[in-house]
């Protein structure tokens, strides 16, 4: 099964972009994406996420622009993709409005390739999946547009993404990675083309659901997790002590687990364990403790904004009218990513009430917010402008010497989602 491997990574966001430059250092690689843009954007050397590599992008498509043999190249061209014979699917696994799988671009990317697979080709899938679905979903969908069988012509592998948007230590070649093969003989081939990369190695999974699974139950076990401590800042709140003097306490013990809650987004932790529960549920099992986690890990928005708005009346505000800021809207710390972000839950929450909420975000896009969410950030905050409620919501850097005092009202309410403001001047907090 020796080969060399000519690299079409399909999908260029958060995940795929970083692949295709690391692999495009030693082999050939084009990089695909059906987003014109977004190929536009990475052809002249910049990138929206700030995940990748720049001077690793732009060597690497300096390389072959130089040998036209190695290297790195961008398109939106799926002509393009005939030459590869190893296919990296890096596209997104989203959930529709009734929090099932929507397996749209996955399919779609899976017809793609088997428009242009050749005898012997392999194709790898990185996006979250429930375990099963590269050989029940994928699979078929390559056959028929190829015209070719399953681990007789084409073979596949499963090797689960772990990228960690804003993360600038546990990048792609520093973790070890989960791999898989539809034949052992083909396990072996992905296992070296991701070990050429990677400096701690792989992990080689017994078969493909195994993988699958594995990605899943990685998010989905965060996930109850946090749920947990989300459920006791709810009793918490109702006996009136604080969450974090609670964990600080319990955490002198040698095993427990610091877990903190927290608004929980993104998309990975807040959208994986329905992939986990839609394959349960078709196999007859009821998961009640996945489920039960996703419903009080989504209950927060709605506690943070009713919490707010609790504080403000017991400070005799008048809530119709009342201006609020809301510091951050991306799903986390220090990173442009809103991808299912539930800040913007708190304030649609607090404008059904009556609030003018402003949100400010300096990471954010605001153009991607306003298209996704309906909201409009505001470019800097007003020195002139004063507030009856401020929450603190995503502790990006630049929020860890804010001047709350200099933008609030008398008596104003601040509202700690992250425990990072200083506690003396905190009305409330998870």
């Amino acid at each position: 099964m020796e080969k060399e491997h000519i690299i079409a990574v399909v999908g260029l966001g958060y995940v795929g972009l970083p692949l295709a430059i690391e692999y495009g250092k030693k082999y050939r690689v084009i990089g695909f994406d059906v987003n014109k843009a977004r190929v536009a954007e990475l052809e002249r050397g910049e990138d929206h996420t700030l995940e990748a590599d720049l001077v690793g992008m732009r060597e690497a498509c300096e390389l072959f622009k130089t040998t036209g043999k190695y290297g790195l190249s961008f398109s939106s061209n799926p002509e393009e993709l005939h030459q590869a014979n190893t296919y990296i699917v890096t596209v997104p696994t989203p959930i529709d409005r009734f929090n099932n799988p929507d397996l749209t671009p996955l399919l779609k990317a899976s017809e793609t390739i088997g428009k242009t697979l050749s005898k012997g080709d392999i194709v790898i899938y990185e996006s979250t999946v429930y375990p099963g679905c590269t050989e029940e979903d994928c699979v078929p969908v390559l056959e028929k547009y190829s015209g070719m069988r399953f681990n007789e012509d084409f073979f596949c592998g499963y090797s689960p993404e772990r990228i960690n948007p804003g993360d600038k230590v546990n990048t792609l070649t520093k973790i070890k990675k989960i791999t898989s093969g539809s034949t052992p003989e083909i396990a072996e081939v992905v296992d070296q083309l991701y070990n050429s990369i990677l400096e701690n190695g792989t992990h080689k999974a017994p078969n493909m659901k195994v993988a699958e699974a594995a990605k899943a139950v990685e998010n989905s076990q965060r996930d109850v997790n946090i749920s947990f401590m989300n459920e006791l800042a709810l009793i918490c709140d109702r006996v009136g002590i604080d969450t974090n003097d609670v964990i600080e306490a319990a955490g002198t013990k040698w095993n427990f687990l610091k877990y903190r809650p927290g608004l929980v987004g993104g998309h990975c932790i807040s959208v994986d364990p329905y992939y986990l529960a839609h394959k349960a549920k078709s196999l007859g099992y009821d998961p009640q403790v996945i489920l039960s986690g996703r419903a009080v890990n989504n209950s927060i928005a709605k506690f943070i904004a009713d919490k707010t708005l609790k504080l403000m009346i017991q400070k005799d505000h008048k809530i119709k009218g009342a201006h609020v800021l809301m510091l951050g809207v991306t799903f986390k710390e220090n990173c442009p990513d809103c991808r299912n972000t539930k800040v913007v839950d708190i304030a649609t929450e607090l404008e059904e009430f009556g609030c003018k909420v402003d949100i400010y975000d300096p990471w954010a896009s605001p153009e991607v917010v306003l298209h996704e969410y309906g909201k409009q950030l505001i470019p800097a905050i007003n020195p002139e402008q004063k507030y009856e409620a401020v929450i603190a919501c995503v502790s990006h850097n630049q929020f860890k010497t804010f001047d709350f005092k200099k933008y609030k009202n008398e008596g104003a309410v601040i509202f700690d989602v992250k425990n990072f403001v200083d506690r003396s001047l905190v009305d409330g907090r998870l």
